[in-house]
């Protein structure tokens, strides 16, 4: 197969950050084992550590009946600029240059004989549709979070329902097809006293855009959120569940990490079966000191083997660098590893792992799931307070430590000891565990050849080559008029 205009070409653009490149990228993967051509594209300054961390190539690279390649832009900041970490100005930034730059680089693939004929954007740059909008490509977004929280934001945008407010905030949320929410469950950036307002005006912005998508990818398989996906997709039918990407069949090559994953691996493979409980909190969620001090003393305290994910702090994040106590790992022995990144993939399919202390975020909690691994729920903020809300309550999987930022609370040695102990051993975690080998075969019969999740993405990638089809037909005609126009000719069909 040749990598040229006789192929379907769909342009990806994701927002730089590990839980947006990740399903973004696994959607390429997949998009590209269906036959097509796809580009995934993202600003420099984060696709440098990528090349770097992930080993990626300049060159195509074959995935299943197609091509994956990758391009990126900058986005007009040095690189050392410390207003990156302001989303409140980093966001228009990158608008502004997007919205310039790209159409230079569809353009481009156009007069190099591949035309895009789709762009696809996940959640924090809205502005990708307005570009499709202006070049006349169709366009879809892929949905990062549960159709939980896209129902949240849907029914907070519209005003369907009473939220939180100032003058009342601690209604609980009534949302059709799903339990109460109390006022701590809601996606966070929709409290009326979020610290990052600027957060839920970037996920808004995409609501009021989604009549420009032909079509809504989630990251979210039907048997998951049946009741949830079956609502939305009648007040929104452009809504189609394609997840989970992380388990999609031939797309295990190419990573988009922003670090490299310590050795870990060889470490499991010398633990018995259902021993090591691993740890991970993802690669934003930072703990305050006296909580990881409160963690460590936790891990000793349950006598239980842990691989720990520490990830080091952005240099202009502001953090310190979290430190563990001291003699901690002197106490530990072979029992704790600790590392800066790990490759989460393997990691939670390793035998070895018994269960997953986690932030909740949405990638970390559909890998968990597809991998069968139990939880301890730890949500800081954003859709994971949610999440974490459906995977203890409703999907029967998670013991729950703590209730998210918002509570304010330190999260005691004796609780964390508690928390672990209950979700390693005795009739909750034998539950916990039967009810993720439910979902877990779920999720694979979803991606498997005729799944849901298949037959919606080969549903899209038929669309998306009759849609290639019009569109080169269009530009084959306008070709042929401006060359008759060129030699004042009357044109012939």
């Amino acid at each position: 197969m040749s990598c040229d205009s006789d192929v379907v070409h769909v342009f990806l653009v994701s927002f730089p950050g590990q839980g947006h490149v990740n399903p973004l990228l696994r959607l390429g993967k997949r998009l590209a084992s269906k036959g097509l051509l796809v580009t995934f594209c993202t600003p420099e300054s984060w696709a440098k550590h990528m090349r770097k961390a992930s080993h990626i190539s300049d060159e195509p690279a074959p995935i299943g009946d197609g091509f994956m390649r990758f391009e990126s832009f900058e986005d007009g900041w040095d690189e050392d600029e410390p207003r990156r970490n302001d989303l409140d100005e980093y966001l228009p930034q990158l608008e502004l240059v997007g919205k310039e730059v790209l159409p230079l680089m569809i353009n481009k693939h156009a007069q190099q004989g591949r035309p895009v004929s789709c762009l696809i954007n996940n959640p924090f740059i809205p502005w990708v549709s307005d570009v499709a909008e202006a070049l006349g490509l169709p366009f879809a977004m892929l949905w990062v979070q549960s159709c939980a929280c896209l129902s949240a934001y849907y029914h907070y945008y519209h005003k369907l329902v009473p939220f939180p407010s100032q003058a009342d905030p601690e209604i609980d949320v009534h949302l059709p097809c799903m339990p109460p929410l109390r006022y701590d469950e809601i996606p966070s950036f929709l409290y009326p006293t979020t610290p990052c307002p600027f957060l839920r005006r970037a996920i808004i912005a995409q609501f009021s855009n989604l009549d420009k998508s032909f079509c809504i990818l989630m990251d979210a398989f039907h048997e998951l959120e049946q009741d949830n996906v079956d609502y939305m997709s009648k007040i929104c039918p452009i809504i189609k569940t394609v997840g989970p990407l992380f388990k999609a069949p031939n797309t295990n090559t190419l990573r988009g990490d922003f670090l490299m994953a310590d050795d870990c691996i060889d470490w499991l493979n010398s633990k018995p079966t259902s021993s090591v409980v691993y740890i991970s909190f993802g690669s934003v969620v930072y703990l305050k000191q006296d909580q990881v001090d409160e963690i460590a003393h936790g891990l000793l305290e349950s006598g239980v083997s842990f691989l720990w994910v520490m990830k080091p702090p952005n240099k202009y994040s502001g953090h310190d660098p979290l430190v563990l106590p001291d003699g901690f790992m002197e106490k530990a022995g072979n029992k704790g590893k600790v590392v800066k990144w790990s490759p989460q993939e393997q990691v939670l399919g390793h035998p070895s792992v018994v269960c997953f202390v986690t932030h909740c975020g949405w990638n970390s909690s559909m890998e968990a799931i597809t991998s069968g691994m139990p939880l301890v729920a730890f949500p800081q903020w954003g859709d994971q307070v949610t999440n974490a809300k459906y995977l203890v309550d409703v999907f029967g999987v998670g013991v729950r430590m703590c209730r998210g930022e918002a509570a304010n609370e330190l999260i005691t040695r004796d609780k964390v000891k508690r928390c672990l102990l209950e979700a390693i051993a005795g009739p909750k975690a034998e539950e916990m565990k039967q009810n993720m080998l439910r979902l877990k075969a779920a999720a694979e019969a979803a991606v498997a050849e005729g799944g849901s999740s298949d037959r919606n993405i080969q549903a899209f990638v038929d669309e998306v080559s009759k849609r290639s089809i019009e569109i080169k037909n269009k530009h084959a005609v306008a070709v042929a008029v401006a060359v008759a126009a060129s030699v004042n000719k009357p044109l012939e069909y």
